[in-house]
């Protein structure tokens, strides 16, 4: 009888083992300098060419850049930075922004720093992701891109918990950037629906508010004036060679961003990409 209960566990033992999902893949942070966190999988794929702008060409923030250039390279050369919030008007280059930071810091200091996307609706699985990377020789700079959190959504506690809270806490070779077309990232009708249903609503919202205080840098991104955006096309067509007279360029760039009904980073590039393209010049 004994033989047989034996038997039967160490079936029900293989057959468990063979039910169980396949340990993760070891992190190789040295196959890249970029990857994206799979969170299903639990592991990061390389990603081969990053998709961005040389920071050269982002025009119109230049303090914006100078703050986030200057904690982005502290970090990468092993001194002290802090988590950074991107927030404010769309398509001002905030996601462009941090991709030209991470690229201008490798230039730098070659090797030191691994930029790892990880997508809106898989931050609950962030704590798995620093597990991995925790210890690990270099520096990484893990970006959240849109961040936003809704009604019921829970999530934004497990990246409160990461950005410094925890019994472990942040891993020391670990930085967050996220950009969010909100300060607090969470619309005002939900924390004023908290304010006035709670009873105590100063409470109520301080555990939601004080999401944004976990980020030691709040870098604000606005709408641009006509001339902000005129410095935004021009320097993208000197810097793809435009055959295109100055005044001929801004009367293109005004009705361009007449039909858009805005003026942002974003457009200029569009209209630029839809220039060279017309004027038959490879961006």
């Amino acid at each position: 009888m004994d033989q047989l209960l034996r038997e039967a566990v160490l079936r029900i033992a293989d057959a468990l083992d063979r039910l169980a999902p396949p340990p993760p893949t070891p992190v190789d942070l040295a196959a890249a300098d970029a990857f994206v966190w799979q969170a299903e999988a639990l592991r990061l794929d390389p990603v081969v060419k990053v998709s961005r702008v040389a920071i050269g060409l982002l025009r119109g923030i230049e303090r914006q850049k100078a703050l986030l250039l200057d904690n982005t390279l502290r970090f990468a050369r092993g001194f002290p930075a802090n988590n950074a919030m991107l927030w404010g008007a769309r398509g001002m280059g905030k996601s462009s922004l941090v991709k030209a930071a991470h690229a201008a810091a490798i230039e730098a200091a070659p090797g030191s720093l691994v930029l790892i996307e990880i997508h809106r609706e898989d931050i609950g699985s962030l704590p798995e992701l620093l597990r991995q990377v925790r210890g690990n020789s270099r520096r990484c700079l893990i970006f959240c891109d849109d961040l936003s959190f809704e009604r019921e959504d829970a999530d934004y506690k497990a990246l409160k918990s990461v950005l410094e809270g925890g019994i472990e806490g942040r891993p020391a070779n670990v930085l967050f950037y996220a950009t969010s077309n909100r300060r607090h990232l969470m619309p005002r009708e939900m924390i004023e629906n908290e304010r006035s249903t709670a009873i105590n609503p100063s409470e109520a919202t301080e555990e939601k508010v004080s999401l944004s205080d976990r980020f030691g840098q709040w870098i604000g991104f606005h709408n641009c004036d006509q001339d902000t955006f005129f410095a935004m096309v021009e320097g993208y067509a000197e810097a793809l060679r435009l055959p295109i007279e100055p005044g001929a360029l801004r009367a293109e760039a005004v009705e361009w961003s007449m039909t858009r009904g805005a003026r942002s980073g974003r457009v200029a590039w569009q209209f630029i990409q839809d220039l060279a393209g017309r004027l038959g010049v490879r961006a």
